[in-house]
C-alpha cells in the first residue's frame, strides 16, 4: 500500500471513504467540507493509501491550528480525521498515513501534533497510542437550543401599539 497525497481524480473514492467514517453526514454536507480542505491547502492536506488495485483504502485529514488541548501556542499540526477500512486496518495503513501527515506538519514549522478521538472510540484512541500520541484531556461537549427562547421572546417584543 503506498500513501500520498491526494489527487484530484481521487476525490470521488475519498467522497466514498468519508462515508464510511461518518455515515451520517449528508452527501451534500461532505462535499462542501472537501471543497473547504482543498480550497486552503496551505493549512490543509489530504493524504490517502493507494492500494494495488489503485483504489483507496484509507484517508488522513490533516490542518494546521494555533491551539489544542496539550499544545504550547502554535502552529500546531492536527489530524482532522483518519480512517482506513477494517480489512486494511493493523498493517501500517494508518501509521504511514501518520507519518505522511506528520513530515507535512514538521515541514510547515510546527513542533507539536494534535489530534482527537471520541472517548468511547477505543479503537482510534488505541491506534493513536501505538503511534506515540499521549492522551492529554478528556472534554464533555454540551449543548443547548436557544430556537425555543427566541420563539417566547419574539410575541413579547411585538407588544405595542398598532
Amino acid at each position: 500500500m503506498r500513501t500520498a497525497p491526494l489527487k484530484r481524480d481521487q476525490i470521488t473514492e475519498w467522497q466514498r471513504l468519508r462515508a464510511l467514517l461518518w455515515p451520517d453526514l449528508p452527501a451534500a454536507q461532505h462535499r462542501r467540507e472537501m471543497v473547504d480542505i482543498l480550497s486552503d491547502l496551505e493549512f490543509n492536506a489530504v493524504f490517502v493509501a493507494v492500494g494495488r488495485d489503485r483504489k483507496l483504502h484509507g484517508f488522513l485529514e490533516a490542518s494546521i491550528r494555533m491551539t489544542a488541548e496539550g499544545c504550547l501556542p502554535g502552529p500546531i499540526g492536527y489530524i482532522e480525521a483518519w480512517f482506513v477500512e477494517p480489512r486494511h486496518r493493523r498493517k501500517g495503513v494508518g501509521a504511514g498515513l501518520m507519518k505522511k501527515a506528520e513530515a507535512w506538519a514538521t515541514s510547515r514549522g510546527c513542533k507539536d501534533m494534535a489530534s482527537d478521538a471520541e472517548i468511547e472510540n477505543e479503537g482510534g484512541r488505541q491506534a493513536h497510542q501505538s503511534l506515540g500520541y499521549q492522551e492529554v484531556a478528556r472534554l464533555a461537549h454540551f449543548r443547548k437550543s436557544l430556537r425555543e427562547r427566541e420563539a417566547v421572546r419574539q410575541p413579547a417584543a411585538r407588544l405595542g401599539p398598532d
